[in-house]
C-alpha cells in the first residue's frame, strides 16, 4: 500500500490544535522534536488520514490538516485496517503502528463544533523505529 504525506504538524502542547510546518524531525523511540506527544511511550506519533478529515468537510466543518491534532496527515492509505505491528515508510523514517484510535476522554472542540470528531476511531499511533526527516510529499508505504 502506498500513500503520500499530506502534512506534518507540531504543537508545543497535548490536547491542541497542531501547526502545519515545512518539515518534521523523527527521532527513534521518541517521536517529532518538538512536539508536545513526543516522549518514552506507544503514542509518539499520530497519524490521520486526508479522507478522514474529508468526511468532516463534508458534514459543513472549516477544517485541514492539524485540526484533529494529528502529527502526521496522510493520502492513499487505509490506516484504520493497519494491524498494530505493521511497520509504515514515511519517506527516510519508519514507525510501528501501537494504537488504532483512541478514548476521547474530554470532548474537543472539534466534536462540540460537528457534533463528533474522526481522531479517536480514524487516528492512528505508532512509536518511532529509524528517525529521519519528513516533509508533504514523501511516499507513505506499508
Amino acid at each position: 500500500m502506498i500513500g503520500k504525506i499530506i502534512a506534518v504538524n507540531i504543537s508545543k502542547n497535548k490536547g491542541e490544535r497542531k501547526t502545519p510546518v515545512p518539515e518534521v524531525t523523527l527521532r527513534e523511540e521518541h517521536g517529532i522534536v518538538g512536539d508536545g506527544h513526543a516522549g518514552d511511550w506507544h503514542r509518539q506519533v499520530s497519524l490521520l488520514a486526508q479522507e478522514s478529515i474529508a468526511k468532516m468537510q463534508a458534514l459543513g466543518l472549516d477544517v485541514k490538516e492539524g485540526d484533529f491534532a494529528e502529527n502526521i496527515t496522510t493520502e492513499g492509505v487505509d490506516l484504520v485496517s493497519l494491524p498494530i505491528g505493521a511497520k509504515i515508510e514515511l519517506g527516510e523514517t519508519l514507525l510501528e503502528v501501537t494504537q488504532i484510535g483512541k478514548e476521547c476522554h474530554t470532548r474537543c472542540a472539534i466534536y462540540y463544533q460537528a457534533g463528533d470528531c474522526v481522531m479517536p476511531k480514524e487516528g492512528i499511533f505508532a512509536r518511532v523505529l529509524r528517525g529521519g526527516v519528513v516533509r508533504p510529499g514523501d511516499k507513505v508505504v506499508v
